[in-house]
Formats: C-alpha cells, structure tokens, sequence
C-alpha cells in the first residue's frame, strides 16, 4: 500500500494510499489472539486523513465551476487538519485560503496552515457551533462578505464521506484481501471489525459504506467519540460528561454534522473515551509499535481495546485470523508543544537503563 513508484504530479498525488500496519507488539500485550491492524494516516502528504476529503472537496467545485483560480476564496471552520488538507491543495491549484479555528487546537497547526499561505482566524473554543463567534459562525461571516469567499463544507459536503468510500475502505478491503492466510499470521480475509473516531463523522460513515456495502455485510463497526461530545448513539451514551471539554483534538462535536450517519446500519456500536486513555493509548503506540501518532489516533485504539474486552468484543479477540482495523487519523507533528506530549515524552519515570547512564556518567565524573 505504500505509494506508487513512478513520478508523481503534485503533492496531491501523494495523498492516501497509506499502510495497514500490524499492531502486533500491543496485540500481544493485551493478550489478543485476533490481528489487530492500523491504518496509519499520518503518511499521507498532509500529515492526516483529512487530506482525503480535501482533495476530493477541492476536486468536485473545480469541476462543478465553483471555483476560480486567482478570484475563489476558500473559507473553512476547521479543527485543523481538513484546513491543512485544503491549504495544501489551494497552494497547488492557486486558491486563497482562510480556515477559523477554535484557541485550543495547537500551535502547530497553526503554523502549518501559515507555512501553506492560509490565513488563519482563532475563535472562542467554548462558542458553541452555531454562536456567531464559533469557528462556523465567524466562516459564515467572512464568506457573506468576502469577495469570491466559497465555504466548501466538510460538515455537509458529501465528497467528504464519499473521499473513504472511494479511496480509504477500498485500501483497506484491498490490503487485507490481498495478505495471505499463513501459519504464522492466519487471516479471515476480511475486515471483520473497523474501529474509528468521528469528528465530521465522514471517516467512519464512507469506511462503513464502503465496507459493508461490497466486502463484508457483517462487519461491525464501532465508532469511538470523546466524553463531552454527543455524536455518539444512542444520545443516552453522551450524559456521562455532558458539556465536558476535551483535550483531544480532530474528533467530536456539540452537534450532528449531517455527513455522519448514526444509522445502526452503518455504525453498529459507539464507545465514549476520556483523555487519559486516549493518551495512556498514544504512548502504547509509539513505545511497542514505533508509530508517533496523535491524540485522536490513541481514542480510537483505546476504543479498540475496550470493544475487544467487551462481551462481543471477546469472541472476537480470542479468535486468531479476525481481522480488527483501527484508523489512525493522523501523526505526533501537530501536537508536539501540548502539555500531555511533553509531559508523556520529558516527564516520564526514569527507566532502568536511564539509572544506569545516571550511574555511568557519575563513576566517570568521579574519575577525572
């Protein structure tokens, strides 16, 4: 699934097309017997998932003429990295670009979005969505009164569901059908369970479709959404938290974005999960797997793990060959000045092997 191995175009040609890796070393420790296996987004040419649904959107209004090289503004309430995914494109294709961001997504992302020649508007992060001045509410202004402003819409556009119908299931479907069934690594050949978080909800509903609609009917998919937001479903399962804000970033909301469907259909069960564990996941990530992903990706293994140890979940977990896919939104770049980062990376407790160093350096000094 790596890229292909010829001359690409532009940048956006090195969009998706992203590896499913083995999670074996956290398979093992959490004793599964089942495959456990990551999409891992962040090595798409943006860095995250959302470049996906960026090209696409981007794509369809040049070709439905809504857009106009040298005139076209793209405006877009963002949690960052779909405003990255567009900055991206709009700096290949010759579009203006303004994203409106809540203050709590990182610094990082604001300085990426810079770098791609996007301007960028910070907004209240507890406006709520439909407040003048929300991320949503402050795009709306700018697009009533800028010349040539186009909101493209991730929250209602369907290219954004249909970006990973079209290109993330079918990778995924392909990567597993095409790894063979051996002693050592034995396979259903299928996608027996998909577990991703929702912001837009785009990710997880196109996957489903995608998925259920042509692969596997059966596939449970499990949708993970942080405590405090309420995409999760039935509406019962958001009380614990209610109102609650969340550190995590890129996934949940304080409304329904109409590309998510909480259709039973397609997102058969919901998990809610809490920064710490979402955390507490990232660093299993990145000290078994070598994967330096981001918070939302550490939800959506953390979710993983806790279907797994549910009564469905169990059956599943104990049995070798299931295939059990975690999509892995993006990578650690984004957040690497946030207060849980360093303090997981700079404050961790010393190792045995740091002692030693500690020791080592002291004999050393007390022999000069």
């Amino acid at each position: 699934m790596a890229h292909a191995s010829h001359i690409v175009d532009s940048a956006l040609g090195a969009v998706g097309h992203t590896p499913l890796v083995r999670l074996e070393r956290v398979a093992k420790l959490e004793g599964l017997q089942c495959n456990l296996l990551g999409k891992v987004e962040y090595t798409s040419a943006g860095g995250s998932v959302k470049d996906r649904i960026a090209k696409r959107m981007v794509e369809e209004a040049e070709r439905e003429g809504k857009l106009t090289p040298g005139y076209s503004v793209v405006i877009e309430p963002t949690s960052g990295n779909t405003g990255i995914g567009l900055a991206m494109a709009c700096a290949i294709k010759g579009y203006s670009v303004i994203i409106t961001m809540p203050n709590k997504m990182s610094l990082e992302k604001e300085a990426a979005l810079r770098a791609l020649g996007a301007e960028v508007v910070r907004t209240p992060t507890e406006a709520a969505w439909d407040s003048p001045e929300s991320h949503i509410g402050v795009a709306n202004r700018l697009q009533r009164e800028i010349p040539g402003g186009i909101i493209l819409d991730q929250y209602r556009n369907i290219n954004n569901p249909l970006a990973h119908e079209y290109t993330t299931g079918p990778e995924i479907v392909e990567a597993v059908t095409s790894t063979p069934s051996t002693e050592t690594y034995p396979s259903s050949g299928k996608v027996d369970v998909l577990v991703a978080g929702a912001g837009t909800g785009g990710t997880v509903t196109g996957i489903s479709r995608a998925i259920k609609k042509t692969h596997n009917s059966k596939c449970v998919v499990v949708g993970v959404d942080p405590k405090g937001s309420i995409l999760a479903y039935p509406d019962s399962l958001n009380t614990d938290g209610a109102g609650k804000q969340y550190i995590v970033e890129g996934i949940g909301y304080d409304f329904i974005p109409d590309v998510l469907s909480r259709d039973p259909a397609h997102v058969d069960e919901w998990l809610k999960t809490s920064d710490e564990e979402s955390f507490a996941a990232v660093r299993l990530l990145m000290r078994h797997e070598g994967l330096l992903v981001g918070g939302s990706s550490g939800s959506a293994l953390s979710g993983a793990l806790r279907w797994l140890r549910s009564d469905q979940g169990r059956a599943v977990a104990q049995t070798k060959g299931t295939n059990v896919v975690v999509l892995l939104p993006d990578g650690i770049r984004n957040y690497m000045s946030k207060p849980w980062f360093l303090k997981m990376a700079l404050e961790a407790e010393p190792t045995p092997l740091a002692h030693r160093i500690a020791e080592v350096l002291k004999m050393s000094q007390g022999n000069v």
